[in-house]
């Protein structure tokens, strides 16, 4: 599995990549970053008014992953916020096309479960994947993740809804 690391991305680095201003969003973040997440402004925004609402939101949102030892961003991933009243955080991610069927995905979720499974406040970890995201079901196969619904959302449609229960839960 490749190596990689997350660097999150501050409020500047946020608004530099809303703004198209990558030159901006390498500087906030102190790495350069890539076309690939200036073209993902919708969810920076998103994320954005996820932070402004609650600064813990920082912590759990999306980050730049980077490849290392080349040192080059591959994509984001992060969870869609802190745990819910619940306990329950989601996972996304996503790689950049130009580095995909490398394993990244999959190091990308391995490394949000370690994270999640290292936090006492979180009890389960969720994924929304539409059926036909035949990439998305591969990476969390095997990952302890079983369907338990569905759900319509209102950007992707139908989604699957799948759970994993926490470390030692």
């Amino acid at each position: 599995m490749p190596d990689i690391r997350f660097v999150q991305l501050s409020p500047a680095a946020l608004a530099a990549l809303i703004d198209g201003d990558l030159d901006a969003a390498s500087a906030a973040a102190g790495t350069p970053l890539s076309q690939f997440l200036v073209d993902e402004a919708w969810l920076w925004r998103i994320r954005l008014a996820d932070i402004e609402a609650d600064p813990r939101a920082a912590q759990w949102i999306a980050r730049a992953v980077v490849a290392e030892p080349e040192g080059v961003v591959v994509g984001h991933a992060g969870f869609h916020g802190p745990p819910d009243a619940d306990g329950v955080v989601e996972v996304a991610y996503s790689v950049d096309p130009a580095f995909r069927r490398r394993g990244y995905a999959k190091a990308m979720l391995r490394a949000l479960l370690e994270r999640a499974d290292d936090d006492r406040d979180v009890t389960a970890v969720r994924a929304s994947i539409r059926p036909d995201n035949v990439g998305s079901r591969a990476v969390i196969a095997g990952t302890g993740f079983r369907k338990i619904g569905e759900q319509w959302d209102p950007e992707d449609g139908l989604e699957d809804v799948f759970l994993r229960p926490g470390n030692d839960r």
